[in-house]
C-alpha cells in the first residue's frame, strides 16, 4: 500500500533522497555556524535546549517538585504522558521553519535525536507498541511535500512507526492565532483510524509524535480517537512546546 506521508522515492527531487544527500555532505551547526560541525553541535544544544521539569500531562515549565500544573490537577488532559524537548523560542523556531517551510527534509535525523533527550522520551519509545505521526491533511501534504512528524517518528523508531494507522480525514484552517476551544472545534472528527485496523490498537502503547505543540488541541483530538480504539497508555512526544502560562495543553 502506498505511503501516503512520504513522496515518491524514485522522483529525482524526492524529500527523500534529498534528505539522505543532505545527512552525507559536511555542513556547519545552523546556530553557532561552526563548520566542520553536525547540524545542531552539541554546545548549541546545551546552551539552547537544556532539560526543563514539565508538566507531565502537558509539558509546561513547572518548577522541580510539581509533577502536574495547576490546570492539569484540575482538569487532566486526555494524555497520559507528555514530552517535550525543548521550548519553542530561537532558535528553534527558526530552525523548525527551515525544516518545514523550506523543503529542508533532511533536518529529520538532528531533530529527532535533540528529540530523545527529552526526560522519558526513550523509556517512552522502548515502551511502546506503536510510534504514530500527527497525520497531514491530503491537501497540506501536498504543498508541503513530505509530512514532518512522519519523518522524525521514522527516525525516532523505524521498527514502531507507521503513517496508516491514524488518519486526517479533512484539512482545517490554521490554528496558529485561535483561542484553544475554537482550535478543538475546528479538529473534531479529523482524524479517524486506517479502516480495518483499529483492533490493532486494543491493549497497545502508544507514543503520538509532532514537531510543536501549542494548545495541545491536536494531539488531544488524536488521543481521543486512539482511546476509543482501546489504546491503553498514549503518550506525546514533540519537538518543542510553546511556553503558554495558563494553557492547558496544536
Amino acid at each position: 500500500m502506498p505511503n501516503p506521508e512520504r513522496t515518491d522515492d524514485n522522483s529525482p527531487l524526492s524529500a527523500w533522497r534529498l534528505a539522505r544527500l543532505w545527512a552525507c555532505l559536511p555542513s556547519r551547526c545552523a546556530i553557532c555556524q561552526s563548520w566542520p560541525q553536525a547540524p545542531l553541535c552539541e554546545l548549541c544544544i546545551r546552551r539552547f535546549a537544556p532539560p526543563r521539569h514539565r508538566c507531565l500531562a502537558c509539558a509546561l515549565p513547572v518548577p522541580d517538585a510539581i509533577r502536574l500544573c495547576g490546570a492539569c490537577v484540575l482538569a487532566r488532559p486526555p494524555l497520559d504522558l507528555c514530552l517535550a524537548a525543548t521550548t519553542y523560542a530561537w532558535p528553534w523556531v527558526d530552525v523548525i521553519a527551515r525544516y518545514k517551510f523550506q523543503e529542508q527534509a533532511g533536518w529529520d535525523r538532528p531533530l529527532a535525536s535533540l528529540m530523545r533527550t527529552a526526560p522519558g522520551a526513550q523509556d517512552s519509545l522502548d515502551a511502546a507498541d506503536w510510534v504514530l505521526p500527527i497525520p497531514l491533511s491530503a491537501q497540506r501534504l501536498s504543498e508541503r511535500g513530505f509530512n514532518q512528524s512522519w519523518l522524525l517518528a521514522r527516525q525516532l523508531s523505524p521498527r514502531k512507526a507507521d503513517a496508516n494507522l491514524l488518519l486526517r480525514t479533512r484539512d482545517t484552517p490554521s490554528q496558529r492565532t485561535l483561542p484553544r476551544a475554537q482550535r478543538l472545534a475546528n479538529l473534531a472528527g479529523a482524524f479517524a483510524l486506517a479502516p480495518l485496523r483499529a483492533a490493532q490498537l486494543r491493549g497497545k502503547r502508544v507514543v503520538v509524535v509532532d514537531d510543536v505543540m501549542t494548545s495541545g488541541a491536536s494531539l488531544h483530538a488524536a488521543a481521543h480517537v486512539l482511546r476509543q480504539a482501546g489504546a491503553t497508555h498514549i503518550s506525546a512526544l514533540v519537538l518543542a512546546r510553546t511556553d503558554l502560562g495558563g494553557s492547558n495543553g496544536q
